[in-house]
């Protein structure tokens, strides 16, 4: 059996919406899934193999072969670059960001498996290069194919984008559809704080619970405080900006009934004066911790939740070397 040099992908966990951003703000979070990724000829010239080792999140509960994420993904980049699909694909995930609490983890498998099947791209185990005399023609994936064929698989841009740009995103589509991005440095003072409680929800239960459409006077609110968070976030990080800009009226209350007690402490933290939304789909809170509002946090938060302070991600997903982890 022989096998195609390794290649390892740094994916960050992300959190969307940040409040009124709803489908449209992204920041990344210094909290990293690693994959490492590699192509084989199975002995048996007859078969296709899939050999996966995953530690971490999700240990024991995800598939181990053709439907994992990941897997699923290459194939797809593979497909859409032109090239004949490898017979074998060995993963070794390490995982650290939580599963369906908010962060980002279903993106950052997407952008992983993209960025690997791009990395691995123009090996023979692709395909016998004797028979194919346009394998060094084949096109190359740009960032922005990369960006649009995430999006395209994940379904929206707003976990994609920072996740392999980094810093704060925004993110929309034009009118064909076609996903756009803007990366934007946030304030070095910016603290997020991820709280993140046992239970699961997953992004579909939550998304069905909002309504099809909602008052004018609402959409307008968010429209003012998303612009006023973008300001708060880059340029002027202070506790009573951020506590206004981070006022949601969009999706977190038609969301409240599958999590409550995530409802429960962001109201519980903003009635302190802490800024505190609802990570992406939820269940996860994400606060930004301030000097003057750092020691009020735990106080509300209690013993079963996990309090993590990130730091902001500013380069995004990449391929890695030993040397740069």
């Amino acid at each position: 059996m022989t096998e195609t040099t390794k290649v390892t992908v740094r994916v960050p966990a992300t959190s969307a919406n940040l409040g009124p951003g709803f489908d449209t703000l992204g920041l990344a979070l210094g909290l990293y899934d690693e994959v490492e990724a590699s192509l084989f000829t199975p002995d048996d010239p007859a078969t296709t193999a899939v050999e996966i080792a995953v530690s971490g999140e999700g240990t024991g509960e995800l598939d181990q072969g053709e439907g994992h994420l990941i897997v699923r993904t290459m194939r797809t980049t593979f497909e859409r670059m032109g090239l004949p699909q490898p017979r074998g694909i060995r993963l070794n995930c390490l995982n650290r960001i939580p599963h369906s609490r908010g962060l980002g983890s279903s993106s950052a498998a997407i952008c992983a498996g993209v960025l690997a099947a791009r990395a691995l791209a123009g090996t023979p185990y692709l395909g016998d290069r004797s028979d194919r005399s346009d394998f060094d023609d084949l096109g190359d994936l740009s960032d922005e194919g990369v960006f649009a064929l995430a999006t395209e698989i994940e379904g929206h841009p707003d976990n994609v984008a920072p996740c392999l740009a980094g810093g704060l995103t925004i993110a929309w589509t034009d009118r064909s559809n076609a996903p756009h991005m803007l990366k934007l440095v946030p304030h070095a003072d910016i603290r997020p704080m991820a709280i993140v409680p046992r239970q699961r929800l997953s992004t579909e239960v939550a998304r069905g619970l909002l309504p099809e459409s909602v008052p004018h006077a609402d959409a307008s609110a968010n429209a003012g405080r998303a612009a006023l968070l973008v300001a708060a976030l880059t340029a002027r990080p202070e506790r009573e900006l951020l506590l206004a800009a981070t006022e949601d009226r969009l999706h977190q209350d038609y969301r409240a009934p599958a999590m409550p007690r995530t409802a429960d402490l962001v109201q519980r933290l903003r009635g302190i004066g802490v800024p505190a939304v609802v990570s992406g789909a939820g269940p996860t809170v994400l606060a930004f911790s301030t000097m003057d509002t750092q020691d009020l946090i735990a106080p509300e938060v209690g013993t079963d939740w996990l309090i993590q302070p990130l730091d902001v991600e500013t380069r995004g997903a990449r391929v890695v070397s030993p040397e740069t982890r």
